[in-house]
């Protein structure tokens, strides 16, 4: 059978829909819940972080339940949009988004916490606002923990399998990501496929892994001041 690169661009796109998701929406709740206390706060980010521990296809259900055709979602996205989430590429990249959602917030949460909060109370007593010292201080000292979650969600989204195949199904040019080729493949016995899309995605997920690290070892020699 003749190699199809389909998954592979489907991936991607998933992958990078979904980073777009989770960075937009995981920052300004990290944030909030980094600096803010309020009653529930510890029920809130442990809802937060669930998808890390839950099996993927119980993420599916759960999904298939909100966004399915009598799902709360689903029947607004049909009756406001006349679209369908379920076995669609936007079924994949909501489930993406779900559980890679938890590895940003996490290493977010954690550089918002470790940032000097000296600095911060400087930059108000100058007549900064919240806003302004958000963005200029506190983001820019967390850029390293905001690019390690953005690249751990981005390979998380790429090998996401069991809620996306619940969701979003196995239709080859539609919804078929690598994973699930991969799956359906060795299930039909095209062991070519297969191999192939496992060495791309082992490859692919090992340079994610080192170019993290090679850039986190220059991230700390320069906060050093460039020493060896």
């Amino acid at each position: 059978m003749e190699f199809s690169y389909v998954p592979i661009v489907l991936s991607l796109k998933v992958a990078f829909a979904a980073v777009i998701i989770v960075t937009c929406s995981s920052i300004p709740i990290a944030a909030l819940m980094a600096k803010r206390e309020f009653f529930g706060k510890d029920v809130v980010e442990s809802v937060i972080t669930l998808p890390l521990v839950l099996p993927p296809s119980v993420i599916g259900f759960m999904l298939l339940n909100v966004f399915g055709k009598n799902g709360p979602l689903g029947r607004l996205f049909e009756q406001w949009f006349h679209t369908r989430i379920v076995f669609t590429l936007a079924g994949a990249v909501i489930a993406a988004a779900v559980v890679a959602f938890p590895l940003m917030y996490q290493s977010v949460k954690v550089a918002i916490e470790n940032v000097d909060q000296n600095l911060e109370k400087a930059a108000r007593t100058l007549g900064a606002g919240e806003l302004r010292v958000f963005f200029t201080i506190t983001l820019p000292l967390a850029l390293n923990g905001i690019v390690a979650g953005l690249v751990l969600a981005f390979a998380r989204s790429l090998g996401e399998f069991g809620a996306t195949l619940m969701i979003a199904g196995n239709i080859p040019g539609k919804t078929q990501t690598m994973p699930i080729a991969i799956y359906f493949a060795n299930e039909a016995g095209d062991t070519g496929q297969a191999s192939i899309l496992v060495i791309i995605m082992t490859i692919f997920s090992f340079l994610v892994i080192y170019g993290l690290n090679r850039w986190g070892k220059g991230s700390r020699r320069d906060s050093r001041g460039g020493g060896a």
